[in-house]
């Protein structure tokens, strides 16, 4: 049974992290600092409104702003950091960090069930019958879980990032493992996470080959807690915590980008509340 599951490939994703240079800034004029905020608007407000990027105002040292970018293709996300750069915002904008990955689903049990189906056939792995097979079961399940493959951004009020490994050392590697024993345990991973579905809302993409980790994981919630309960029951599943690595942790705050001078102003925890009152 060949050892890797099928898995299925949606939006292209983009995180930039910024750091923002108030020194520069605070010595611009009143106008000045109005005029390149409208340019950002023109340029940014239209890729919020279709649900393809959104802005977040980080917590802590690693950064201040964050933009989330979904896009069909690579080519359109280079589009969209090429806009960027154009912006006479750039100027005030350090980019600290970026990871690069596209939405992912493994079938895990999609896969089991089909190799195992095929085999009884006898039907020899990577023959040309075997991946016809496989493409039907892509082209099929694709269809049917189109709206998880190319979700809009979720409006949750918070976000959490982190990038992830499964080992691969010399005592502990994730992938020796058969591939019937890593379903089991991701299906058991999976349990935990949908105890907080309505609670949570996660969004998994792939990065192998394309970043330093090989998967990402964004968080939304409209309480932050639940990124701490959830993280930390799935600690004890056997997938986490025999064979998870975890990367930098990055948290934000949802910021509309027509409220990015309130941010700036240093006035968004009065809009927090407003929109807290309005819930």
């Amino acid at each position: 049974m060949p050892a890797h599951p099928i898995t299925l490939e949606g939006h292209s994703v983009l995180h930039q992290m910024f750091r923002f240079r108030w020194a520069e800034w605070n010595k611009l004029g009143e106008g000045e600092r109005l005029g390149i905020l409208k340019e950002a608007n023109a340029v940014l407000c239209p890729m919020e409104e279709s649900g393809e990027t959104a802005l977040f105002s980080m917590l802590g040292h690693k950064g201040d702003l964050m933009l989330i970018h979904f896009r069909s293709s690579f080519d359109e996300l280079n589009a969209a950091e090429l806009a960027i750069k154009h912006l006479r915002l750039q100027a005030y904008i350090e980019q600290t960090n970026s990871y690069l990955s596209v939405v992912e689903l493994g079938l895990y049990d999609s896969t089991v069930k089909l190799y195992k189906q095929l085999i009884e056939r006898g039907v020899q792995p990577h023959s040309e019958e075997w991946e016809r097979e496989v493409q039907e079961t892509i082209e099929r399940q694709k269809t049917a879980m189109r709206s998880r493959l190319f979700p809009k951004i979720p409006d949750h009020r918070y976000l959490c990032f982190y990038p992830m490994d499964r080992k691969r050392g010399e005592a502990i590697n994730f992938y020796t493992q058969g591939i019937e024993h890593r379903q089991k345990q991701m299906e058991a991973h999976g349990m935990v996470g949908r105890r907080y579905a309505g609670k949570v809302q996660q969004i998994i993409s792939g990065s192998i080959g394309f970043d330093d980790w090989e998967w990402g994981v964004d968080l939304f919630a409209a309480d932050p807690l639940q990124f701490k309960k959830l993280i930390y029951e799935m600690r004890f599943d056997e997938v986490s915590a025999v064979y998870a690595v975890f990367g930098t942790f990055f948290i934000g705050l949802r910021v509309p980008i027509d409220k990015l001078a309130d941010l700036l102003s240093g006035t968004l925890p009065g809009l927090a509340k407003e929109e807290k009152d309005k819930e």
